[in-house]
C-alpha cells in the first residue's frame, strides 16, 4: 500500500512539473524543470523495482540529456518565441497517440501477475542461465550485457549518435551566427 501511495505522489509531481513545463516561456527554467521530471521518473522506477532503467533515466534524461539542452542553450535565446496564432493540430494528434497508447494497453496482463507470458517464457531461462551459462551473481547485469548486450550496444549507439548530432548542430549555428556578424561589420564599414 504504501509503495502505491508513493507512485501516486510520484505520479502528482511528474504530471504539475510536466504542466509547468508547457506554460513557462523562460527557456532556463524548462530546461531545468525537464531535469527534475527525469529524476522524478527515475524514482519512480526505481519505486516499481526498475532499478535498471532507472538509473538510465537518471543518466541519460537527468544528466546527458540537461547538459546537452543546458549547452544549446548557451548558443541561443533565453526566452521562447511566443506563437502568433494557436494551432490545435498537433494537440489533436497527441490525443489520439494517446488514446492509441492507452488503447494497447488493455490486453496486456494486470501488473504483477505471475501467469503473464513473459513471467512463464523468458524470466525463467533468464533465471537459470544466469547461474549456468554467465556465471553472474547479478540478473539484471547479466541479461543487459550478456543475453540483450546487442540490444545495449544498440541503445548507447543511439545515444552516442544524438549526442554527435547535436554537437554538430550547435558547431553549425555557431558558424552561421558568426558568418553573420562578419556580415554585419562589413556592411556597417
Amino acid at each position: 500500500m504504501a509503495g502505491i501511495l508513493i507512485s501516486l505522489v510520484l505520479l502528482t509531481f511528474m504530471a504539475v512539473t510536466a504542466f509547468y513545463v508547457l506554460r513557462l516561456r523562460h527557456l532556463f527554467s524548462v530546461v531545468m524543470l525537464t531535469g527534475v521530471f527525469s529524476l522524478l521518473s527515475a524514482a519512480l522506477f526505481t519505486n516499481l523495482d526498475a532499478v535498471d532503467v532507472a538509473f538510465t533515466e537518471a543518466a541519460v534524461g537527468g544528466g546527458i540529456s540537461t547538459v546537452l539542452m543546458l549547452g544549446t542553450l548557451a548558443l541561443t535565446r533565453r526566452r521562447e518565441k511566443v506563437p502568433e496564432t494557436l494551432s490545435i493540430g498537433p494537440l489533436i494528434i497527441a490525443l489520439v497517440t494517446g488514446a492509441a497508447l492507452v488503447y494497447g494497453t488493455l490486453d496486456m496482463p494486470r501488473f504483477g501477475d505471475p501467469n503473464a507470458p513473459a513471467l512463464k517464457h523468458v524470466v525463467p531461462e533468464y533465471i537459470e542461465g544466469t547461474a549456468n551459462d554467465v556465471s553472474m551473481p547479478n540478473i539484471v547485469t547479466a541479461v543487459l550485457a550478456s543475453y540483450r548486450g546487442y540490444d545495449t550496444l544498440g541503445e548507447t549507439a543511439v545515444i552516442f549518435t544524438a549526442g554527435i548530432g547535436v554537437l554538430l548542430l550547435l558547431v553549425w549555428r555557431r558558424e552561421e551566427d558568426e558568418e553573420d556578424e562578419d556580415g554585419e561589420k562589413e556592411d556597417r564599414a
